[in-house]
């Protein structure tokens, strides 16, 4: 948008559960150029003002790890749940190998959508669409810049089709990577499925094109049992060790799950400050794989939640709070709060800086322009501005608007200038045509 915009009269979260109330927030060229009492802001000739009228302005949400795609394909049923990982595995291999670009772009555009009207302004996207890689990296990178969702999009690589098909996987995800090294809302990565899924020629050439494109390296780390008997198995090594030997461990990697670690392994991630991304939810529906969430919390400080393409980050923001709760009760964590918020906030905050170069996650003057306006005015103590439950209370307020990179994507509950219920049914048959030949496929 040209022009400033400019929000007014609104209350500013801060991380430590305080607010600063009848302020106002300046925004140009997708940053936040001035943070101050109303008063000392007027409204301009050609201003766009966003009358808050006392609600909550917080940093947007960061969806660390999601299938946007693969998310919508093949729903988490119950039935789908208790079959085994191996067979849940090929059935999402399957369908997705009947992908095309025009119903990646349909599926992508509804869950952005839908996201975007959740709260979330930074998606972190580990796409499988084996069948025209190139062309679904640019399908969904034309949605989100589109609807104006910040995106992070790899494709998920592995050997289980032989090395030619993996090769050429990894080249078309790697040129994407190349091209959208500089783009201001969507970035490549470049990224694998899972280390049992990948030997040892191909984690290297992945490395090396990471290194070279300088993109992120995105994949499913230690993601259950048999990931790491498999991996041991073939390799005689756990996962994280075979990882960190390779070279694919670091402050450019991007770890989803960690649902198979011990403490030492949880160590070595911290130390070579690989971002965590976790989905406690899917601990309460997938085969228990000991306590590695505990393991993660306690001592991942780069570490942030994502909803691996199912629920909403509220209902894995739930999830964690449970967990740090009865961590806490055992007398292992002192403050499940302040972790949350790490979780929630700070830990995205520092992805989204990492994958962008630009401080985000705070409402401060240089700051990108990621914000969401709440439909909460927040009751606060009057001595020292704390709002209690402050994170509890967002999870329970309908978004208003979400602005990314200074741009307005929501406004009042409803996307800008695009139809929601159209989306959902151009998603629906994108959805019905991939079934239908599923089914014909399979018989």
């Amino acid at each position: 948008m040209e022009g400033r915009l400019l929000l007014k009269n609104c209350a500013v979260f801060r991380v430590d559960g305080r607010v600063r109330t009848g302020m106002a927030l300046l925004i140009e060229e997708g940053r936040i150029r001035r943070v101050a009492p109303d008063a000392e802001i007027p409204v301009l000739p050609g201003d766009w003002e966003v009358a808050c009228r006392g609600r909550l302005v917080a940093p947007g949400l960061v969806d660390c790890h999601t299938h946007l795609v693969g998310g919508q394909l093949l729903p988490p049923s119950g039935n789908f749940l208790l079959s085994s990982p191996h067979s849940r595995l090929e059935r999402r291999r399957y369908v997705a190998s009947l992908l095309t670009p025009g119903e990646v772009e349909a599926l992508s555009r509804f869950a952005i959508a839908r996201a975007l009207r959740d709260g979330i302004t930074l998606a972190v996207e580990h796409l499988e669409a084996p069948a025209d890689v190139a062309g679904a990296l640019e399908a969904q990178a034309s949605a989100a810049a589109q609807l104006g969702l910040r995106l992070v999009s790899g494709h998920l690589t592995h050997n289980l089709q032989g090395e030619a098909s993996a090769a050429q996987w990894l080249e078309a995800n790697a040129d994407f990577a190349r091209r959208r090294r500089e783009h201001p809302l969507v970035r490549g990565a470049v990224g694998f499925l899972s280390s049992h899924t990948c030997d040892d020629a191909l984690l290297l050439r992945i490395r090396d094109v990471a290194e070279a494109s300088g993109a992120p390296l995105l994949f499913h780390l230690a993601e259950g049992q048999e990931d790491l008997a498999l991996t041991y198995a073939r390799h005689g090594k756990r996962v994280v060790p075979r990882l960190e030997e390779l070279g694919l461990l670091g402050a450019r990697s991007i770890a989803a799950h960690a649902r198979t670690i011990d403490t030492a392994e949880s160590e070595r991630l911290v130390a070579t400050h690989t971002f965590v991304a976790i989905s406690p939810r899917s601990y309460l529906t997938n085969e228990r794989t000991g306590e590695s969430l505990e393991t993660v919390l306690l001592r991942q400080h780069l570490v942030g939640l994502g909803t691996s393409g199912h629920g909403t980050l509220w209902d894995e923001a739930l999830a964690a709070f449970m967990t740090l709760l009865r961590i806490s009760r055992a007398g292992r964590l002192p403050d499940p709060d302040s972790a949350l918020a790490q979780c929630l906030v700070s830990g995205p905050a520092e992805l989204c800086t990492r994958l962008f170069n630009l401080p985000s996650g705070s409402l401060e003057e240089g700051f990108l322009a990621d914000l969401v306006v709440y439909d909460y005015v927040p009751a606060a103590d009057p001595e020292t501005g704390y709002s209690p439950d402050l994170v509890g209370q967002l999870a329970r307020s309908r978004v208003a608007w979400t602005i990314v990179n200074g741009r307005v994507t929501v406004r009042e509950g409803q996307l800008l200038g695009t139809d929601f219920v159209e989306l959902s049914r151009e998603a629906t048959a994108a959805l019905s045509s991939v079934w239908t030949r599923a089914r014909l496929s399979a018989g």
